[in-house]
């Protein structure tokens, strides 16, 4: 753990060591879709820390790095990898829309396939995500009495934004797709996810570029999990739906967002465990590589 730690750590110094200033204005909620994308050129780097809890004392953790990079103005990679993770005996989830919640390599291509200026300030836009992932583990999830837990495979996602955005109000709706593959004649449940999101930013803060940056959003979440095979068997299955308060803060180059969503509805497995809330806290630094024009 602190080796992982140490690793991350000079990593996030030689990249701020290594950059430029940039004033920070791409994103936007914690947990659901959104359409921003990095400019041409541009680079983010995020730290997300995510937890959630069940109703017996139960606790999952992530520890995960995603680094961002703007190909063309409307066109952006992203690599979210995990640093540390402490697994519960909680059904598998999607926490956040843009990086996975286990223990895999993931890599996303975002492309902004629409924007429409509207009125003064605001604009429609669409994002395209496509991407995969990749498993550190060789199985997930936790044991059932009799059962072993899953083969992990790789995984092939896609999911679509769009929404409304100005210099006080957001709104964005979203979903997604992730279907894993087979491995050793087992398959992990296919992920169905559904978002949206209010925003809104009060007017003593609708101040030019560079100066500090409040929002606060209304999200919401929609997982239907197919069940996972095994031993011939139909496993862990699961549909939620959590809804909750969050906020971005933004300054210069730094952003910070973080919120906690509560559990509206729950339909789960009889072996596993309901969940009570789901905190997230992410960190972005959005930077210029020297020299760029």
């Amino acid at each position: 753990m602190r080796s992982r730690f140490g690793t991350a750590t000079a990593l996030i110094l030689i990249v701020l060591t290594g950059a430029s200033r940039l004033y920070a204005s791409g994103h936007g909620p914690v947990f659901a879709g959104a359409t921003p994308v990095n400019g041409r050129g541009g680079w983010t780097l995020d730290q997300a820390f995510t937890v959630r809890t069940g109703d017996d004392g139960e606790r999952s953790e992530m520890l995960k790095t995603m680094l961002s990079y703007g190909i063309t103005e409307e066109v952006q990679l992203s690599v979210s990898a995990p640093l540390a993770m402490r697994d519960g005996n909680l059904s598998q989830a999607r926490m956040m829309s843009l990086m996975s919640s286990d223990k895999e390599l993931e890599a996303l291509v975002g492309y902004r396939f629409h924007k429409k200026p509207v009125g003064i300030g605001g604009r429609l836009e669409s994002t395209l995500y496509v991407g995969g992932t990749l498993p550190f583990e060789m199985r997930r999830g936790a044991e059932q009495a009799g059962t072993p837990r899953p083969a992990a495979g790789a995984s092939a996602e896609v999911a679509v934004a769009t929404g409304y955005a100005s210099r006080g109000h957001y709104v964005w709706v979203g979903g997604g797709l992730q279907r894993f593959f087979e491995r050793k004649n087992e398959r992990l449940g296919s992920s169905r996810l559904v978002t949206a999101v209010y925003g809104y930013r009060p007017p003593v803060l609708r101040t030019e570029a560079g100066k500090p940056d409040l929002r606060f959003f209304g999200e919401m979440t929609f997982e239907d999990r197919t069940a996972a095979s095994i031993a011939g068997l139909n496993i862990d299955s699961a549909r939620t739906v959590f809804a909750g308060p969050t906020t971005l803060f933004l300054y210069k180059a730094f952003g910070v967002a973080g919120g906690v969503l509560f559990p509206v509805h729950q339909s789960i497995g009889r072996t596993r465990v309901k969940e009570g809330m789901r905190v997230a806290v992410n960190v972005s630094y959005f930077f210029w590589p020297k020299g760029h024009q």
